[in-house]
Parts: structure tokens; C-alpha cells; sequence
């Protein structure tokens, strides 16, 4: 994948639980991370006292960690709902020229902030709620 805009990197959320994906929010900065928990299955038998990992076990998480603006009023109220509530939607991201990502995810975090000569800018994390898949694009 070669260099690609930040602009680019889309988080989309399917509000009605239809399938249709809408951008909420201007993303200014954005990650997505993936992890996988490893199941050690050493014991005092392992070659060298090496250690031994299960292929396939242990357990898959992904986190999206976003800042930006509201795309507007109804965005941000359907947003904040979804924390103070602990809803767990459906959630795309659009990487461009590698895939999407898509799964359910629940609002684990949110922070609000601003400057005396600038909008108010939100941070949000997202955790994987679920299986997730990826398309390529």
C-alpha cells in the first residue's frame, strides 16, 4: 500500500441496524489497531525451555481510536446516546486501497476538548464487540 491521505480513512456506523453505513463525524486523526492474545502451552518438556504458543487460540480484539468534529448536531447526539447507553452497533472502516473493516463495536471511550480560539473536537474509542470481517477493495 502506498502513501494514501488520513482524509481519506473513513469510520462509518450503521445507525438503523439496516446495513447502510453513514459517515458521522469529520476524523481528523485516526487509528485502527488489531490484536491476538497468545495461549502459552509450555511445560517442563518444551525443547531448550523454549516457549510453545497454541496455533489458533487466544482471543481477537480490534480498536478504533478517532479525533475530529461532529458532522453535525445529529451525529454527535446519536453518538454520545451510544456511550451513555452502551450500544453496541455495527461499524465500517474505510481504508483506501487496502479494505474495510466491519463489525460490531461499543463506545468504551470518549473526550471532549477544545481551544478559546478553535471548535470543540471530540476523541472516541471504539472495541470490537464481535467477529469482524475484512473486504478487500
Amino acid at each position: 500500500m502506498g502513501a494514501q491521505k488520513g482524509r481519506d480513512l473513513l469510520l462509518k456506523v450503521d445507525q438503523a441496524g439496516t446495513g447502510s453505513f453513514q459517515t458521522v463525524a469529520g476524523l481528523r486523526s485516526h487509528t485502527l489497531s488489531f490484536n491476538a492474545a497468545s495461549v502459552n502451552v509450555s511445560n517442563q518438556e518444551s525443547i531448550g525451555q523454549w516457549r510453545e504458543l497454541l496455533s489458533g487460540a487466544g482471543v481477537k480484539s480490534a480498536g478504533i481510536r478517532g479525533s475530529g468534529i461532529f458532522k453535525d448536531a445529529a451525529a454527535d447526539a446519536t453518538v454520545r446516546s451510544y456511550f451513555f447507553t452502551g450500544t453496541i452497533r455495527r461499524w465500517q472502516v474505510v481504508i483506501p486501497d487496502f479494505g474495510i473493516v466491519d463489525g460490531l463495536f461499543q463506545i468504551t471511550g470518549m473526550d471532549f476538548g477544545g481551544r478559546h480560539d478553535g471548535e470543540v473536537t471530540f476523541e472516541l474509542v471504539l472495541e470490537s464487540a464481535g467477529e469482524l470481517t475484512f473486504t478487500a477493495i
